[in-house]
């Protein structure tokens, strides 16, 4: 979710960004806390509770993240970023990781000095319009009013897909979500464009929610999912385990519930997958158990899709390509072994 034309002041940080800043694993286990970039904002991903508590699938990935890496899943400080300044917060070192909902991108990749890491939800850009216009298709909103968020890939691809397809929206760019989701609930928009998962997050929480609608089309592509910093490998690769991990437990049965019983069982997967046998943990630094640690912490993949944006949570969303391969899905463990 950024524009290209701002792609030149990532990648001069990116140029003055040390190497040796890489071992990320030494430092959050000397401070004894794990620093995670998360959104300002978003229910269902991340977003404080009435206590001031970050809740969702983004936050219990830290929790995950700081429970295999720490053996303790409170050991998380989150940092609420922007648009502007997630990349910017990584490259600098200010977060250890960015576990905020950023589409991954060729650009992403090659240009601003990070790492992707796998996909951890599969989404798509979507339009939220008020229910009483009537509006079904993209576009039924030819000379609409468009609020969408500035330093995203949202603006550049509203632009492409009207181009592409001879309509005349109306962007009115906003530098914060936040601020976007006011002025669209007070009227100031005809439609607002984000992920859909997000518009649905946004809509659960407006003032009147029954009022307003998600059209179920989406124009891109938005794969989502953590970025480390480049010429850290270790740490990258604990991320990218971290998630599949998290999906193989799925895959095997194992839940937040049932974990320490079955790494007690006969079944080799979850012998290797929780650190009955072999040493899948220490080969990159940490303990055998760690992925023992972050499924009692947080549960596997579905349990945390369920609790924070499935049917569990208030944004209600259908697994979709989210569900398991085996369930018509995309979500594929690389397997332990």
């Amino acid at each position: 979710m950024m524009k290209p034309l701002l792609l030149a002041a990532g990648l001069a940080l990116a140029a003055t960004t040390a190497p040796a800043m890489a071992q990320t694993l030494d430092t959050v286990k000397q401070r004894g806390q794990l620093i995670c970039g998360v959104s300002t904002g978003f229910p269902g991903f991340s977003m404080p509770d009435s206590q001031g508590v970050y809740r969702g699938l983004d936050t219990d990935y830290c929790r995950a993240l700081a429970a295999a890496v720490l053996g303790d899943a409170t050991k998380v400080r989150f940092v609420g970023l922007t648009a502007q300044n997630r990349f910017t917060a990584l490259q600098s070192g200010e977060v250890d990781v960015l576990m905020r909902n950023s589409t991954q991108t060729f650009l992403r990749d090659a240009s601003i000095g990070l790492q992707m890491g796998p996909v951890n939800f599969h989404d798509g850009q979507g339009f939220a319009v008020k229910r009483e216009l009537g509006v079904s298709k993209v576009a039924e909103l030819d000379g609409a009013t468009i609020c969408v968020a500035q330093g995203t890939t949202h603006e550049v691809t509203l632009g492409d897909h009207a181009r592409a397809h001879g309509l005349k929206f109306q962007p009115v760019v906003f530098e914060r979500p936040d601020t976007m989701y006011q002025a669209f609930f007070a009227g100031r928009c005809d439609a607002m464009t984000q992920d859909a998962s997000a518009l649905a997050g946004a809509v659960s929480v407006a003032p009147n929610p029954q009022d307003y609608v998600v059209l179920a089309e989406t124009i891109s592509k938005e794969p989502l999912g953590p970025f480390t910093r480049n010429g850290d490998a270790q740490w990258s690769k604990i991320v990218a385990w971290l998630h599949h991990g998290l999906v193989e437990a799925e895959e095997a049965g194992i839940t937040q519930a049932n974990a320490e019983e079955q790494a007690k069982g006969a079944n080799p997967v979850a012998q290797r997958l929780l650190g009955t046998s072999g040493e899948f943990g220490s080969r990159l630094g940490l303990d055998n158990r760690w992925m023992l640690n972050a499924v009692k912490a947080v549960g596997n993949y579905g349990e945390i899709f369920e609790r924070n944006v499935g049917k569990g949570g208030q944004l209600k969303l259908e697994r979709g390509l989210n569900g398991l391969w085996s369930k018509g899905g995309l979500m594929y463990a690389i397997p332990f072994r």
